[in-house]
């Protein structure tokens, strides 16, 4: 009855002596005394790992796909810090089945990735279905399968026909709503009778925020007190763009629901970009203001997704400017969704400007919610620094996030449809430097631990996939953050792994042995 375990642990001892001498106290460690708490993830769970069209499949205008508007947005000097696109990305569309062995290796059961909507339509609903898109994603899917590894695919990944853009201005427009409800369509109709798993919309808060607000992503939309934008409304836009965007949703799922899902037998959600919000002191206004920021970020698009209402703290504060659900998109938006995907990284600490004095920063405005978010208490940030700016490594904020959500939103299943370590591209820096990403394995491991803590705590949580499988194109950053389990040379396009993708094997591989175990006793 040990012997899965006794397997487990020898494959611990040779996973070690062979990892970089820097990772060895730390291979052993995770992997001798992490069984506890893999034991703890429900038997079905999804280990998978992240990607999106625009970040790996390149071949940008091959075989029929019109441009979209990141592709646009790409090409337009200044846009990139490095001045790089996506044309050819990690050449993911000619390269699927290489990276098919890839997951193999490490063991995944899942891989999410998102269809190109210009792949598929690249002239939106105003064009014909480019069927060589559909034969790409089949033999993907299939292709998947095939190895045992489930197909986790989301609609909507930032990338839009230009073509919807160009016509009528994309989520600024309720006709979006028709536009994403037929490319919904024209997917579950090709690809659902495999496809068990649906995401309608990756992150909108991010669209909304970084496209209307901030404008450091298209359409480039902001007021100037925001950013530095030839056009938009930095107050009104965002709200606005965010109501297509759900209302865009509930069409999506309304259409799985009546003409899909009883065949297909497959499930459909949204992902949202969840940041957790500590406040910065006990006091009730701070402690406020971190709910503030929790409503304005995450809670915007949940809230009426879920329960069919804004949340009251942006009603309060927005009033008229927020737009109004007519009693059909009410009547639309009571199909809901089948689980909620998480997007985590970081935390940071939200700290009150409606009652209080603040600083420049982010949150302080009205369209905001009047809380500044900061990763410093008292000169001491909130968690460890890293070289990606915005990411402070804070484990305990997954366990407080997946909490929160559950108790919110009735336990409504969640997967963690994203989560990873990035670091910056140093180019001087040897290849064994670049491989031996311990940090990244003490990452994962702590943001793993807090999520089991809140699986103990009774959230229904099916799924965990990290981002990325692969070092690939990280939108403004282009090729200077790297997030990859395997390195991507990106001269020659070949795939190495790093330590940590070893040690996310070992990890998955000793969940298996522990499920294994648990079911011969």
């Amino acid at each position: 009855m040990e012997l899965p375990l006794l397997f487990t642990v020898s494959v611990a001892f040779l996973t070690c002596f062979f990892a970089p001498m820097a990772s060895c106290n730390l291979a052993c460690n995770i992997a001798l005394n992490g069984s506890s708490y893999r034991s703890s993830f429900p038997k079905n769970f999804l280990f998978g790992t992240a990607s999106s069209s625009y970040q790996f499949e390149g071949a940008f205008l091959s075989d029929g796909k019109g441009l979209s508007n990141w592709d646009v947005f790409s090409h337009e000097p200044g846009n990139i810090m490095d001045g790089t696109n996506g044309d050819v990305a990690v050449d993911h569309y000619h390269r699927y089945l290489e990276d098919l062995e890839l997951m193999e290796y490490v063991g995944v059961n899942s891989f999410r990735f998102s269809i190109s909507w210009a792949r598929v339509l690249p002239k939106g609903r105003f064009g014909k279905v480019n069927m060589a898109g559909i034969k790409h994603y089949n033999k993907l899917i299939d292709a998947l399968l095939l190895k045992g590894i489930q197909p986790f695919v989301t609609l909507a990944h930032y990338d839009i026909p230009q073509e919807v853009e160009d016509r009528y201005g994309a989520w600024l427009s309720p006709k979006v709503q028709k536009d994403f409800k037929y490319y919904a369509d024209v997917c579950f109709r090709h690809f659902g009778d495999r496809v068990k798993y649906w995401v309608t919309i990756n992150e909108p808060n991010v669209v909304a925020i970084r496209g209307y607000r901030s404008g450091i992503y298209p359409p480039s939309r902001c007021s100037g007190s925001f950013g530095n934008c030839s056009a938009g409304d930095s107050e009104r836009e965002p709200l606005v763009a965010a109501h297509n965007m759900i209302l865009s949703h509930a069409a999506a799922i309304n259409t799985y629901r009546t003409k899909y899902q009883n065949a297909q037998k497959g499930s459909i959600g949204i992902v949202m970009n969840a940041i957790w919000f500590e406040p910065i002191s006990n006091s009730s206004e701070d402690k406020l203001a971190a709910e503030r920021a929790q409503s304005f970020f995450m809670n915007w698009f949940l809230d009426p997704i879920i329960l069919g209402i804004y949340p009251a703290e942006i009603q309060g504060i927005l009033g008229s400017l927020l737009p109004v659900f007519s009693k059909s998109d009410q009547e639309k938006l009571k199909s809901g969704l089948d689980f909620i995907g998480i997007n985590h990284y970081t935390s940071f600490y939200s700290k009150d400007c409606m009652y209080s004095a603040c600083q420049q920063g982010p949150g302080v405005t009205r369209a905001e919610g009047y809380s500044l978010r900061t990763p410093l208490k008292d000169g001491v940030l909130i968690g460890k620094f890293t070289t990606v700016d915005w990411i402070y490594v804070y484990p305990q904020g997954m366990d407080k996030l997946v909490t929160y959500v559950k108790d919110r939103y009735n336990n409504t299943p969640m997967f963690v449809t994203e989560n990873g370590f990035g670091e910056m591209d140093h180019p001087n820096s040897s290849s064994k430097v670049s491989l031996d990403d311990v940090k990244r394995a003490e990452y994962m491991k702590g943001y793993l631990d807090a999520l089991v803590a809140a699986i103990r705590k009774g959230a229904d949580v099916r799924g965990y996939f990290a981002w990325s499988l692969l070092d690939n194109f990280e939108w403004t950053s282009g090729y200077r953050t790297r997030f990859g389990l395997y390195h991507v040379d990106y001269a020659t396009l070949r795939r190495t792994p790093k330590f940590s993708a070893t040690w996310f094997k070992q990890y998955i591989s000793d969940h298996e042995a522990q499920q294994n175990l648990n079911a011969r006793r």
